[in-house]
């Protein structure tokens, strides 16, 4: 049997969301990890592992541990992510994310926007 994890699903992904937020305001650093500031991946990075999850720190190799999901399926706590892997961002509900964007905006809050698309980290943590 697999184990159960030690975080429900519900937890897990309001810990991610809670975490995005509370960084809003920050200022983009480029391979920041906090706390004075994140870039995109960083970010996705610490938010992660307040819910247990560990992913490593470049955008392309956190989308390659996730599956494309539709908007349909999407839940706080997942993820938008750029085609060609170059921007990651959490989504947390309301049609918005929470992404470290670039030095001009730093960590910001926002709509969805079109160039993105929704993703999930395979994990049983969020399942």
């Amino acid at each position: 049997p697999t184990p159960s994890p030690s975080v429900s699903p519900s937890s897990a992904r309001a810990a991610i969301v809670n975490y995005a937020k509370a960084q809003v305001g920050k200022a983009y650093i480029w391979g920041g990890e906090g706390p004075i500031g994140f870039d995109c991946s960083g970010l996705v990075l610490k938010a992660y592992q307040q819910a247990g999850i560990y992913l490593p720190h470049y955008s392309g190799s956190q989308i390659a541990r996730g599956h494309r999901i539709s908007l349909d399926e999407i839940q706080p706590g997942d993820l938008f992510a750029k085609p060609g892997g170059g921007h990651v961002a959490i989504y947390v509900g309301n049609g918005q994310i929470v992404e470290a964007a670039n030095p001009r905006a730093g960590v910001r809050l926002t709509s969805i926007y079109s160039s993105l698309y929704p993703l999930r980290i395979n994990s049983n943590i969020l399942d």
